[in-house]
């Protein structure tokens, strides 16, 4: 299994909204649980590509970290088609497509590779761009 780590300071936060989809892969690689939940609003929601539910900056963390230690032990995001859509000043809705490869089963074996796909609804706030919501769901490859 990969170890979870912390690549970032907390303050993980985009200064762009166009680079959130490439700062989340790379901490998704890195396993860095806190720089991931860092990209989230203090008060945010996020429905995990398992189905998992998580409220709040702290259940965020605590989800990803029991993901990645799991079937997301060794997985890795390529980055595909992404659609940001302006809602209102400081506000955006981002569409980001990935493959995600490296899945492992119960036993730790590769089970290939899927489509993923990341919506989330950005803000802008004094520290940069943050999701106050994100979901994360499976989509055929």
């Amino acid at each position: 299994m990969g170890q979870i780590g912390r690549t970032s300071e907390p303050a993980a936060i985009t200064a762009r909204a166009e680079s959130f989809s490439r700062i989340f892969a790379q901490l998704w690689g890195a396993r860095d649980v806190a720089g991931l939940a860092a990209l989230m609003a203090e008060d945010a929601e996020m429905l995990s590509l398992t189905g998992g539910w998580a409220e709040g900056r702290a259940e965020i963390e605590a989800l990803l970290a029991s993901e990645f230690a799991g079937a997301f032990g060794r997985s890795r995001l390529v980055s595909g088609k992404t659609r940001l859509r302006t809602l209102g000043p400081g506000t955006v809705v981002l569409q980001q497509r990935f493959v995600l490869s490296g899945l492992l089963d119960g036993e730790g074996r590769d089970i290939g590779r899927t489509g993923a796909m990341l919506i989330a609804v950005l803000v802008a706030g004094p520290d940069g761009w943050q999701a106050v919501t994100l979901q994360f769901s499976a989509v055929d490859p």
